[in-house]
């Protein structure tokens, strides 16, 4: 049985991965500092004796034993990365820093969870793991986008110089059950304004490509690429490759729903990519990982979630 410990672990992704982990007999210790995780996300997990909890901020050091870490700690959505933007940015680096710090006392195999954001608005399409990205370092994203960029710096750097067994993964657009209805994503807001009756929000002309993928699959990613015995550092996209317009999934979600909302426009944010759509070539050879489920089936799956949360 390992011991895994999950930053950013009663997050969205966090909570799906500790749940994973423990259905496959590892004892899990989950830290959050719960600025966008949640407890309710991992409250049913609390009984059993092979998962803990502790309430830390990974931008200090933490003193524990483990065998392998899943580093997930950081805001991502724009809403709440931008909130205090500083913050963000220490928590991908320092926390990168105190996360690798403890690899490295405890000879741990260690996971970064960086962002499709690292390509920025990409002038490459799809993205490869190769393209260095075109990010703006002083926009407003830029504290999240530098940010993950700089984790990246750091893992490569401690295992070029201490050895430590790093794994890097570049998560595109996920979505699934325990997202935050306030987080201020897509996916989320999209489907709480049509189950509520209100305007559906598009910024821009909403041309604008996103790929969308399910929160089982991403998961299922994560652990096979910590799992990988082959040399394989990363980093790897893990995503879905099947590209829609941000139009066709209002339409989309308008119709599952079978909400009468309206689409309305708004001037496109600061910095937003116009085009994102991984190339998973890579994970596809060194993960045997390619996601099946389909946008329309994993978003009438979101949809039940959401119709449950806005009940209570």
């Amino acid at each position: 049985m390992n011991k895994i410990l999950v930053s950013g672990g009663a997050g969205f992704l966090g909570s799906h991965l500790c749940e994973r982990l423990l259905h496959e007999n590892n004892e899990v210790l989950c830290i959050d500092n719960l600025f966008t995780g949640e407890k309710k996300n991992i409250v049913h997990l609390f009984d059993n004796p092979y998962f803990e909890f502790l309430r830390h901020d990974v931008t200090f050091p933490l003193y524990v034993e483990v065998d392998k870490i899943y580093n997930l700690a950081c805001p991502a959505s724009p809403i709440h990365y931008q909130y205090d933007s500083a913050q963000t940015t220490k928590t991908s680096v320092l926390g990168a820093i105190n996360m690798l710090g403890l690899a490295k006392r405890t000879g741990a195999r260690i996971l970064q969870a960086s962002t499709s954001e690292v390509y920025g608005d990409p002038e490459i399409h799809p993205q490869p793991e190769s393209y260095f990205g075109n990010v703006n370092p002083i926009g407003v994203r830029s504290c999240y986008d530098e940010g993950k960029r700089c984790a990246e710096t750091l893992f490569f750097d401690y295992y070029r110089q201490y050895g430590i067994d790093i794994k890097v993964v570049r998560i595109f657009n996920t979505y699934g059950p325990n997202m935050n209805p306030d987080d201020g994503r897509v996916v989320s807001n999209f489907i709480v304004q049509a189950l509520k009756g209100k305007d559906i929000t598009i910024y821009g002309d909403g041309q604008q490509t996103r790929s969308f993928c399910y929160v089982d699959e991403l998961v299922d990613g994560l652990i096979r690429m910590m799992r990988s015995d082959n040399g394989f550092t990363g980093p790897v996209n893990l995503g879905n490759p099947f590209e829609f317009t941000i139009l066709e999934l209002a339409e989309m979600i308008i119709k599952i729903t079978g909400s009468a909302s309206t689409i309305i426009n708004k001037p496109l944010p600061s910095d937003d990519p116009r085009q994102r759509q991984p190339d998973i070539s890579l994970a596809k050879d060194k993960l045997e990982w390619e996601p099946i489920v389909k946008l329309e089936d994993g978003l009438k799956d979101t949809i039940e979630y959401f119709k449950e949360l806005i009940k209570k």
